[in-house]
């Protein structure tokens, strides 16, 4: 929580013909008080996700059809009632940033065609070599392929597998409300933007351990391998966590992230290992560093904000009277 600390706990003053002091601005409030209820408030949607999980007592595993109907259940709960943590906190800081709430936390039409499907685009390019490993190793070309993903049986099908449902649709939409959409606003203002990318994922990545009861539970494996497996979850949540949070700034749209959280979802981890002894490993290891390459060469470009109207984050910020940083431009 580094990032908590030193010229991150900005106390946020309201602009006036004559600023009023730090402490009447946010209700009395000083600057560490107010830090600790953006970082209490966080961890508050971060324990009730998790908890909603394990309201339901079951002795089947976490795969199971009924217990991902529970757990539909228990979080979409949760998650609709999120947006209240966010109201709550904006009245014990005092903060009135003059913005919808629901347009703080990525719900508006202005840019959301772009918003929607440039972060996709620009996701994909990062997972060009996978993409290509997975188009080798299919069995079927590309018409046929094509022909079977827009089938609508195949559609009717996934709609009613619940792991397809709570992997695809349901994990990355309520995740990416709770983690994103409500922690941002409430960190943001604390600790800067740019800070806020690296510590919302912490939460993130946090709320992935409760796999290791289940894993223990259910004896996946040695207890050793069991904690490295949630080491490595961790480590790559919490770096997916920050580029949901960078697109999330940088469009102000909740759809983005979710779409690709969505597509990260589907795909996997990418089988590196895989690819050193693939057949066609040449062409795939250039697929792998072209997409790596072309990613990091387009990160700024496709997220750049005129290409989505104004920022929620940045203008909040404005409001409040910190400085705009690089995210906002």
């Amino acid at each position: 929580m580094a990032a908590l600390g030193g010229d991150g706990l900005r106390l946020l003053s309201v602009s006036g013909p004559e600023p009023e002091p730090e402490s009447t601005a946010l209700n009395g409030a000083g600057p560490g008080l107010c830090c600790w209820v953006s970082v209490c408030s966080c961890l508050s949607l971060a324990c009730s996700y998790v908890g909603s999980l394990y309201v339901w007592k079951s002795e089947l595993p976490r795969d199971h059809p009924e217990v991902i109907k529970r757990r539909f259940t228990s979080v979409l709960v949760v998650s609709s009632l999120s947006p209240l943590c966010v109201l709550l906190w904006r009245e014990l800081t005092g903060l009135q940033p003059g913005i919808s709430l629901f347009t703080l936390m990525g719900f508006r039409l202005e840019g959301f065609f772009p918003a929607a499907l440039l972060p996709l685009l620009l996701t994909m390019i990062l997972f060009l070599g996978p993409l290509m490993q997975l188009s080798m190793d299919c069995p079927w070309d590309l018409a046929n392929g094509l022909k079977v993903a827009l089938a609508p049986q195949a559609w009717a099908q996934c709609l009613t597998d619940m792991r397809w449902l709570r992997n695809q649709v349901i994990a990355p939409l309520t995740e990416e409300l709770v983690f994103r959409a409500c922690m941002l606003p409430m960190l943001a203002p604390c600790t800067g933007l740019g800070p806020a990318v690296f510590t919302c994922p912490l939460f993130f990545g946090v709320a992935h351990f409760h796999h290791v009861i289940e894993q223990l539970r259910f004896r996946q494996g040695s207890v050793g391998s069991i904690f490295l497996s949630a080491a490595f979850q961790f480590s790559y949540t919490a770096v997916f966590g920050a580029y949901t949070a960078f697109l999330f700034i940088r469009t102000g749209h909740l759809i983005g992230p979710v779409l690709c959280h969505s597509f990260c979802n589907y795909m996997g981890f990418p089988a590196v290992c895989a690819a050193l002894e693939h057949p066609q490993r040449c062409p795939l290891l250039v697929g792998y560093v072209l997409g790596v390459g072309l990613f990091l060469l387009l990160l700024q470009p496709l997220t750049e904000p005129r290409l989505y109207s104004s920022l929620p984050l940045c203008l909040l910020l404005d409001q409040t009277g910190d400085s705009a940083t690089s995210l906002c431009s």
